[in-house]
């Protein structure tokens, strides 16, 4: 099998107050994993306009692969502001290209072929992308990775909705802020965050768990340890687009032959240099990608 490793939902532009970035959390996953030298792609959908004419310039310009279609819908913007510690807020454009990705056979090809998959709740928010997302899970091998990067956003998400992506996945990325909002989903207010780790890591018959927890430190749990990470002291520029770093620099690195803590610790790095940076896809040094 090909190292092909797939992002798929959401792409758009992130809209800050002094200019506009490319973003989407499945792309910069597929773009972060690329630069550890495996074959990352980004799919999703654009509209026929300009904004979407520059996405695909972005990705050439950045040599990342991509199977994007082209849909009668606007290519999706995000408006993004950023508290005084660089924390973003987000106001989502809705019924956007990204909701409306076609299922193809070109699409189907690159899932057979997928060695690993991220996928998030967000990009499922529409009924059209949704069902993409599912038929391509639906032909990815079965030993395949399959990770629910959850990805909450305003009211884009439902207790089926979560209920079902848990049953089609194997790894779980949750924040601090989601697993309080899943835990109240659940009933599970009255246990802990790793608590809460644990219940779905057994009831949902998950390999990997990672919960990242900003300036306080990240967990990675499977059934057999937990391994913890205190997050590096940084100046700050943004943290847009940083859990996606993290996501991709640990599945990188685990399929390099790293452990689950050399791993934990590459993506931990990884994600704090991205927080250094403006925007969700700078380039990231050789030291941490080797």
């Amino acid at each position: 099998m090909e190292n092909v490793i797939v992002g798929i939902g959401e792409i758009l532009w992130d809209v800050f107050p002094n200019g506009k970035v490319l973003g989407g959390a499945p792309a910069n996953f597929a773009y972060h994993v690329s630069q550890f030298g495996f074959n990352g792609y980004a799919v999703s959908a654009i509209g026929g306009d300009e904004l979407g004419e520059e996405i695909v310039n972005c990705l050439s310009k950045k040599k990342l692969n991509y199977l994007i279609e082209t849909t009668p819908y606007a290519t999706g913007t995000v408006q993004v502001t950023l508290s005084g510690n660089g924390i973003p807020e987000y106001e989502i454009c809705e019924n956007v290209a990204w909701d409306n990705i076609p299922f193809t056979e070109e699409m189907e090809a690159l899932a057979r072929k997928t060695k690993t998959v991220c996928f998030g709740s967000l990009a499922q928010r529409s009924n059209a992308s949704r069902q993409t997302i599912n038929r391509f899970l639906d032909c990815v091998p079965k030993t395949a990775l399959k990770i629910f990067d959850i990805n909450l956003r305003q009211h884009f998400y439902t207790l089926e909705l979560i209920e079902h992506a848990l049953d089609r996945c194997n790894v779980l990325k949750i924040n601090d802020d989601e697993i309080i909002i899943v835990g109240e989903l659940f009933g599970w207010q009255s246990k802990s965050e790793l608590e809460i780790c644990n219940q779905l890591l057994h009831n949902c018959d998950l390999e990997i768990v990672v919960l990242t927890k900003g300036t306080q430190g990240s967990y990675v749990v499977t059934k057999n340890e937990t391994s913890f990470k205190p997050t590096p002291l940084v100046e700050v520029a943004d943290t847009v687009g940083a859990g996606d770093s993290f996501t991709a620099g640990f599945v990188a690195s685990l399929l390099k032959g790293k452990s689950i803590s050399e791993a934990h610790q590459i993506a931990v790095e990884v994600s704090a240099f991205v927080c250094t940076q403006h925007g969700a896809m700078p380039v990231l040094p050789e030291s941490l990608t080797k």
